[in-house]
């Protein structure tokens, strides 16, 4: 039994099941028992591996894009450079090293990174100890000015709900109790205002994921970005629409069953791009694109050919596989989405199509 697993079904007992939405929440940022608040979940000792865990050169390359954004739009002399969810703070030391000769940008940039884990952001001090960082505890503490921001794998693991279809309406599904353990039903049938939309696509018995938080947060930063300049580059795994139970857990980067360990491995969901987009109006918003086609338009293979030459070894054929596994379509290539929101009239980022 995981030290989490009697907080719920107490909770379950007083209250009732829970929203899927109330059981990632609980599972992943409970201050005592939550899997944020407990761990470094990142890298081979943790349970699963970011991209910019995996090559320096993801940062590189998504740091010049923003230094390339804001050339293109007129080179502000202060803004903020932000990141969403920043995990060990490797992506944001791979941009300002990247971007470090990029004249003016550091000079102008005020960097804020969004993070809710205190151990987290411990990690990130160390990270970026050679650095002037201001630390948020959500995207309403950002400095009202121009933004700049990325969000990698940062979507994904905002709580989600479910809702089969069911007839004109829908059942949410929840967690509930079987004796001591966790268990999956679901409410009466009910119309839900925010699916409205989807009764013209979807068929009996199909599964719709919600996400209220992620609409919020892109909303926010939107309304900052609408208001002040700059843009948002957003790369996490999903698709443009919602169709289907993507909700799962990882453990020991291993799938895991979703109920099976609360607070001790990671919750996700697929992202709905199509969903943010429409939280981003009214900025423009680039198509989707596949992490491994953006990658390759800012230049990693040239990157990839250029750090090669002074490898050799395990080195080298480790900066191989990790080339591989952030473009190829059979590893992050496709798997992994990205969009970018700007203000209407300005360049749409490098690497994406308007």
């Amino acid at each position: 039994m995981t030290a989490l697993l009697p907080h719920l079904l107490a909770r379950i007992a007083q209250d009732g099941p829970l929203t899927v939405a109330d059981y990632m929440a609980d599972c992943l940022l409970h201050p005592d028992h939550g899997y944020y608040a407990t761990r470094d979940p990142f890298g081979a000792d943790g349970d699963f591996t970011t991209a910019p865990e995996i090559s320096q050169m993801f940062g590189e390359v998504l740091g010049l894009c923003l230094a390339q954004t804001w050339q293109d739009q007129g080179a502000l002399t202060s803004f903020t450079l932000a990141e969403l969810g920043p995990g060990r703070g490797t992506l944001m030391a791979d941009i300002l090293r990247a971007t470090a000769r990029v004249p003016g940008f550091h000079t102008a940039a005020r960097v804020h990174l969004v993070e809710a884990s205190d151990t987290l952001k411990r990690v990130q001090r160390e990270t970026l100890s050679a650095n002037d960082v201001t630390w948020c505890d959500t995207v309403a503490d950002l400095p009202n000015a121009p933004l700049f921001l990325v969000a990698n794998e940062f979507f994904d693991a905002l709580p989600i709900r479910q809702f089969i279809r069911a007839g004109d309406g829908w059942r949410e599904r929840l967690v509930g109790a079987e004796g001591n353990a966790l268990s999956f039903g679901t409410s009466a049938a009910m119309p839900v205002d925010a699916l409205s939309d989807r009764l013209g696509d979807t068929a009996e018995g199909d599964l719709v994921e919600t996400c209220a938080p992620a609409l919020a947060i892109m909303s926010d930063v939107a309304d900052r970005i609408h208001r002040f300049g700059g843009a948002a580059l957003i790369i996490d795994y999903g698709d443009w629409k919602s169709l289907g139970d993507t909700l799962q857990a990882v453990k020991g980067h291993a799938y895991d069953p979703v109920l099976a360990h609360p607070g001790e491995a990671d919750l996700t969901a697929h992202v709905d791009f199509e969903a943010l987009a429409g939280a981003a109006a009214p900025l423009s918003t680039s198509r989707m694109t596949p992490q491994g086609v953006l990658l390759e338009r800012l230049g990693i293979t040239a990157r990839a050919q250029q750090l090669a030459k002074i490898l050799t070894g395990d080195a080298l054929e480790n900066h191989i596989a990790a080339h591989r596994r952030l473009t190829h379509p059979e590893e992050m290539g496709t798997l992994f989405k990205a969009i970018a929101v700007h203000p209407d009239g300005t360049p749409t980022p490098p690497g994406f199509d308007p």
